[in-house]
């Protein structure tokens, strides 16, 4: 750990110099906090979700359609952890209408405002962005269901996919995640 402005801090895991926001395929791993089984059980190889695990489902499915420039390609939800292929893609193209974001002249702002409203950690359309909507969305739905001490870790694991073949691979690696996890647990 590092100190930053006299307060410790997780260094970043993320690739050097590495524009996350660029077109890539990236495979993330999100663990829940002490690695507590939150999801659900495996048996005989087969995930049984539970209701947060289902919740966690249905926030990976539904990311694609928040988030167009974003496809998940394939993922599986572990009793702590859950693993899954993003996709980001470039900007629209073809007809497609892109969002613009219009800006304000400093003028036209508070000086005031800017101390007091803290900037956005992740910058939009990039894999942080993407993986922390996943995270707060499954938190607070269930928190609501009164599961009020469920956390995911602090950050996320993810490797850059350079090749096809690296893509098969870890797509075989999530496929057979639930049953490496019964030989191993």
């Amino acid at each position: 750990m590092n100190l930053f402005r006299g307060t410790y801090r997780t260094v970043s895991n993320r690739q050097h110099g590495r524009d996350y926001g660029a077109p890539g395929r990236y495979f993330a791993t999100i663990c829940t906090e002490g690695r507590h089984s939150w999801f659900g059980t495996i048996r005989h190889g087969i995930v049984g979700l539970n209701d947060a695990g289902c919740v966690v489902a249905d926030e990976i499915q539904r990311t694609p359609m928040v988030r167009p420039y974003v496809t998940i390609d394939g993922w599986v939800i572990m009793p702590d952890h859950v693993h899954m292929i993003v996709t980001i893609h470039g900007p629209p193209r073809h007809g497609r209408t892109a969002v613009t974001a219009v800006e304000t002249s400093l003028r036209d702002v508070s000086t005031n405002v800017a101390t007091l409203i803290p900037l956005c950690r992740f910058r939009p359309r990039t894999l942080g962005a993407v993986i922390n909507h996943i995270k707060s969305a499954c938190t607070k739905r269930i928190h609501a269901m009164e599961c009020v001490d469920f956390a995911w870790q602090t950050n996320y694991h993810d490797r850059i996919i350079r090749s096809s073949g690296e893509m098969r691979r870890i797509r075989h690696y999530i496929q057979q995640n639930p049953r490496r996890w019964e030989r191993e647990h």
